[in-house]
């Protein structure tokens, strides 16, 4: 069966049971089925013959299960864009897709109130090479860059997730906490709709309430977590965050950015009979590409801990200067397996430069440098500017791509603070070209409301510091080290 297939069967084996819980609104997946099957049929005649992107801007709506299952059905691929982003950057979005269509929730349900004949319909899920679905991340260049995730990476990563971590078919409450704009929503979304379990989606407005969020929580009954490290940690700082408050939770799987020991320790002892995984990927690999399951005798040997071995059918090489990295060598970690994306969408440039052949599978040049130890992959960092902050993966040059377009900067340098191993934020460093009247927190916030009118809020540095120039190191370059050290 393919993927289609694999999820609708169960409008037919368990018709009643909920795929999808977003606050008060809940999704059958009698209705998850029956509905992206006549919205696809809409698709299909408004755009006969043809394959181009649907662009999905919504948050965490039903609808946009709808939207990305009925895109796949009428043989689009879609592309899932969070309504928090800024008006500009959605644009940019839509025009470097160059998106044949936008479907948000509103307009996902004037199609289905159309009560006019479909006639008969039969799903067109695209082929093993034909892409399911495009993520955009941030890009270098100040312009984000739309990954392509084929029907073949996405089986490739659900065979091995289900294999490995073995769900309770039509048994498991997912957590969905990423909005579906972030590949690790992926991990969430497709594990539990190909098993008939249920997502549950936290919405930005119950995470950005600590009371609430815990409450909602509790009353989920989640079996498997599925979150960034970071989130966890959060959820942490409540004493009341434990096997006590949910009962049910059985595994906490995480991906996206680097998972602390204090973390995975705390988890450990608050909920002793969880397992606790961690896992790692760039989007241009699907979601995930190791894993290891974090117990007491990792925590005791390994500080940082390993992301994990490859997954079954992928290769992972680690390249150092003169070829495949000896053990405990640091190199740039390689991914090679039918996991591995074809590219950028519309970019061949940007394609030609991180994608190619490895002993002929299909590879990714990460950026990432890493080693292996004991047979375990590490990660180390980045090699360029790429940096993940609280799961989210952000290029530092888009950040100061903008601060520079701005009319009164000269010139920005965007340097990550580390604190415990992990990034904890983004501090702004600028030249100005003019002094303008106001204490430097009013420079700041003029600048943040300005950067914020086409960056997310993650990105927008939460310390800016005003300089009359940049150190500089001895081949003319500013030196971001110095930068750094003051941060400290």
């Amino acid at each position: 069966m393919d993927l289609i297939e694999r999820i609708d069967r169960w409008s037919r084996q368990t018709p009643d049971r909920i795929a999808h819980v977003s606050g008060d609104r809940t999704l059958t997946y009698l209705e998850l089925s029956r509905d992206s099957d006549r919205l696809a049929a809409r698709l299909m005649r408004i755009l006969p013959d043809d394959d181009s992107p649907v662009a999905v801007l919504g948050h965490k709506q039903p609808e946009m299960l709808l939207a990305f299952l009925g895109a796949v059905k009428a043989g689009h691929p879609y592309i899932p864009i969070d309504n928090s982003l800024p008006a500009q950057r959605v644009q940019t979005i839509l025009e470097t897709a160059k998106a044949v269509y936008l479907l948000t929730p509103e307009k996902v349900r004037d199609l289905l109130s159309d009560d006019a004949a479909i006639g008969a319909f039969s799903p067109r899920p695209p082929a093993a090479d034909c892409a399911w679905y495009v993520i955009f991340t941030s890009g270098s260049t100040g312009n984000p860059k739309g990954v392509v995730i084929t029907s073949g990476c996405l089986e490739s990563f659900i065979d091995w997730t289900l294999a490995e971590q073995h769900f309770t078919e039509a048994g498991e409450v997912f957590l969905n906490q990423a909005p579906f704009s972030f590949d690790l929503s992926v991990m969430d979304l497709y594990s539990s709709l190909v098993t008939g379990g249920t997502l549950f989606s936290l919405t930005r407005e119950v995470i950005a309430e600590p009371k609430l969020l815990h409450g909602t929580l509790a009353a989920a009954g989640v079996t498997v977590w599925v979150s960034t490290p970071s989130f966890a940690q959060l959820c942490l700082v409540e004493p009341g965050f434990s096997a006590l408050a949910l009962p049910g939770a059985r595994k906490f799987w995480f991906c996206g950015e680097t998972l602390a020991p204090e973390v995975a320790a705390n988890l450990l002892e608050r909920f002793p009979h969880a397992e606790v995984w961690n896992t790692y990927g760039p989007t241009e690999a699907t979601v995930a590409t190791t894993s290891v399951q974090v117990d007491q005798d990792v925590l005791a040997r390994y500080n940082p801990l390993p992301v994990g071995r490859p997954k079954p059918d992928c290769r992972i090489v680690v390249q150092g200067e003169g070829g495949l990295a000896d053990a405990l060598e640091r190199g740039e970690i390689v991914i090679a397996g039918p996991n591995v994306s074809p590219g950028y969408l519309n970019r061949p440039d940007l394609t030609g430069q991180a994608f190619y052949r490895l002993d002929g599978l299909p590879a990714y040049r990460t950026g990432d440098t890493g080693h292996y130890q004991d047979g375990l992959l590490f990660f180390d960092g980045r090699i360029d500017f790429q940096i993940k902050l609280h799961g989210y993966r952000i290029e530092i040059g888009d950040i100061e791509s903008h601060l520079r377009a701005l009319a009164d900067v000269q010139d920005a340098a965007v340097i990550p603070l580390t604190k415990n191993g992990r990034i904890d934020y983004l501090a702004a460093y600028v030249i100005l070209k003019r002094r303008a009247p106001g204490s430097d927190f009013e420079i700041a916030r003029s600048l943040k409301r300005r950067l914020g009118e086409g960056l997310p809020d993650y990105m927008i540095p939460r310390k800016f510091v005003f300089l009359a120039q940049f150190p500089m190191t001895p081949n003319g370059k500013t030196d971001r080290r110095k930068l750094a050290e003051q941060l400290q």
